[in-house]
């Protein structure tokens, strides 16, 4: 892994904990009713989805456990059919999924050090 995947791999980091810094202890249904904080947090996910499409192939085929396909997949969804996109799943993301991508991901940054 070179050091550009470290700074995108690092970008990621901050990303997740900016998406769940806004989402807090917030219920799913206080998320649903605030408009300005799931476009917000769409953002953000939009943000990851990017920043895994510029890793290097190298990176991503070192770590296949780390679903890049989906986290791709899912930013193309919420960036070009937002208005059908759950927002269940978006939270459930958030707060389930970020999680244990962020322990995957500073792993990955801690295996290069």
């Amino acid at each position: 892994m070179g050091h550009r995947d470290k700074v995108i791999l690092t970008k990621i980091l901050s990303e997740i904990n900016i998406a769940q810094e806004m989402l807090g202890l917030l219920s799913l249904v206080e998320f649903e009713a605030d408009e300005v904080l799931k476009r917000a947090i769409c953002m953000t996910v939009i943000n990851i989805g990017e920043l895994v499409k510029n890793l290097s192939d190298e990176c991503r085929d070192e770590y296949p456990a780390v679903p890049w396909r989906a986290i791709a997949g899912f930013r193309d969804i919420a960036a070009h059919k937002y208005q059908t996109l759950r927002m269940a799943d978006v939270y459930e993301t958030v707060k389930t999924d970020f999680s244990n991508l962020y322990v995957k991901i500073s792993q990955m940054i801690d295996d290069k050090r």
